[in-house]
């Protein structure tokens, strides 16, 4: 197994490759794992297949988290690796620390995780634990670093998200007024700000299942 290898199997799942370490004795990962490997939906394919899926259709809560456990699983067992999740209960995996140490995944100016090619939007529905240490691309530099106005810094409309933290009853708090519904229906404004976001090709209607969803409702 490849790294092109890699990313051509988990596009053929609607997934794409985020990026990957090796992890060392201070990581916290599952005994035997060589290289770990993030997964998050391949843009813009992955949502007309998610909404065509069972989990989707079928009415039952958690249909994301549950066409992950799928879908991941199913790519998994095609390369004999080891499938983990953000999601599923205590004790939860350290996808953020995990992120970090890919190189390709960043802390931005208000500390919510970009990516080189999804800006703001990255998101993860799993992670692979392979026995093989495979060869990584070297990572991108760092696109906040080259961000001039850095948007993301003041496009939330009340300051509920800024470099200084998160506010994050005030964001819920502002998605149940009439003036919240542009960020409930297309995305959170301050991930939307992100150059790097615009170019990423995620469609509205999944950022409103994942607003909706966020609000509880």
């Amino acid at each position: 197994m490849n790294w092109d290898a890699l990313k051509t199997k988990a596009c053929a799942h609607h997934l794409s490759v985020l990026g990957g370490f090796h992890p060392s004795a201070d990581d916290i990962v599952p005994q035997g794992c060589q290289t770990l490997i993030l997964l998050g939906p391949n843009e813009p394919a992955f949502w007309p297949a998610f909404i065509a899926s069972g989990e989707y259709t079928d009415g039952a809560a958690n249909p994301l988290d549950r066409w992950s456990t799928r879908v991941v699983g199913a790519l998994a067992q095609e390369l004999n690796a080891t499938a983990l999740y953000p999601f599923g209960g205590a004790p939860y995996h350290p996808f953020y620390t995990w992120a970090l140490r890919t190189g390709r995944i960043h802390a931005s100016p208000i500390n919510f995780l970009v990516h080189d090619r999804a800006g703001l939007f990255v998101s993860f529905r799993g992670a692979l634990c392979l026995k093989d240490k495979i060869p990584l691309p070297a990572a991108p530099p760092n696109p906040c670093l080259t961000c001039p106005d850095q948007p993301c810094r003041t496009a939330c409309p009340v300051g509920a998200l800024t470099p200084e933290g998160y506010d994050v009853v005030g964001c819920k708090d502002y998605l149940d007024t009439a003036a919240g519904a542009d960020c409930l229906t297309s995305g959170c404004a301050v991930r939307r700000a992100c150059p790097v976001s615009q170019r990423f090709g995620r469609i509205p209607a999944q950022s409103a299942f994942h607003m909706r969803a966020f609000k509880g409702d």
